[in-house]
């Protein structure tokens, strides 16, 4: 864990005070604990604090220690031992928490703190210019399932892309981030497949088990002459798509120039060859499949999902359009 300590003093103010609505919050909120016990409150109650100045600040702790009756240093081991606590100012607008665990990573979390560093500062926990955004990464927030996804404030962005966090953060620098409805940016329902359901979707009811008695078995009059096998047969491998199928892409011969198909994410120098010998040679051949295309290539190259999940019909159309430059402008980030 990275050490955590408060601002420095040039930044401190030179005291806390509770508004008065959220004076009446804190003392309704100490009386849920049992008497002896009320310092179990101190979380909500720094919570309450950051939310009312935007971070904690060292007269905040004191405050808050006093007026629940604990040490000043138990006070300040809660303040330092959780993250979600900012010890130091943050962006007044938005405050981006980028999670950086594993899952998150796998699904392009490194691509989402170029963005932030691109957009609001090289250094996490360092204000932009104007003061009004700044970013962190942290560890584990619960939603690996929808990774990779960021924390503003107290709502969570999930299944993000690089450009969707980019418009995000446009908007709430904007003054607008009321308008960004928190959860999956992909169009799916909470945690539930992309794709839809595939099981138990049949209306019918379903099977009772039987509880007839077993039946004595019987002896048999002869023995086997064979050894029968239970093993489970091996599934049987999808097809390979017919190069005549109607589906598939519509082929060129090779051009004089060609473009560098590899600047797509998800296409290396081996899938790159493939493409090659099928006639795709040109950004601009990629830019114009359909469903019925990218299903066909997608089970040609037997790995089903990466062009919807990489999205290479977008990438291929920034490429088209304006080459890196345009690709930059788009994504946040140059292709690799």
């Amino acid at each position: 864990m990275s050490v955590r300590r408060l601002a420095e003093d040039s930044v401190q103010p030179d005291g806390f005070k509770f508004s008065r609505d959220n004076a009446a919050w804190a003392k309704a909120t100490i009386k849920k604990y049992p008497k002896g016990r009320e310092q179990s409150a101190i979380i909500p109650l720094l919570m309450r604090a950051q939310e009312q100045d935007g971070w904690v600040t060292k007269a905040a702790i004191e405050s808050v220690a006093d007026m629940l009756g604990m040490p000043l240093i138990r006070a300040l081991e809660v303040a330092t031992f959780y993250t979600q606590f900012q010890l130091k100012p943050v962006g007044t607008k938005a405050h981006i928490q980028v999670c950086g665990t594993t899952p998150c990573m796998l699904r392009g979390s490194e691509e989402l703190i170029r963005v932030c560093k691109n957009k609001i500062s090289a250094h996490p926990l360092e204000p932009n210019e104007a003061g009004t955004l700044s970013w962190e990464e942290v560890e584990c927030q619960g939603a690996c399932v929808n990774a990779p996804m960021v924390m503003i404030f107290k709502d969570a962005y999930e299944d993000l892309t690089p450009e969707q966090l980019a418009d995000i953060i446009d908007t709430f620098e904007a003054g607008k981030g009321d308008s960004v409805t928190p959860g999956p940016q992909n169009g799916r329902h909470l945690s539930a497949p992309i794709g839809g359901l595939t099981t138990l979707t049949s209306d019918d009811a379903p099977v009772k088990q039987k509880t007839a008695a077993k039946a004595p078995a019987k002896k048999s009059a002869a023995k086997p002459t064979g050894r029968t096998s239970t093993k489970p047969s091996a599934p049987k491998k999808a097809a390979k798509p017919d190069l005549s199928d109607a589906n598939r892409p519509a082929a060129m011969e090779r051009p004089d120039e060609i473009d560098d198909l590899k600047l797509i994410s998800g296409v290396g120098p081996k899938i790159e060859s493939v493409l090659h010998s099928i006639g795709v040679y040109k950004w601009e051949q990629i830019t114009k499949w359909g469903e019925a295309e990218r299903e066909w290539v997608d089970g040609y190259l037997k790995f089903k999902g990466r062009i919807e999940r990489d999205d290479w019909v977008r990438q291929a159309k920034a490429l088209a359009e304006g080459g890196v430059d345009e690709y930059v402008r788009v994504f946040g980030k140059k292709p690799r």
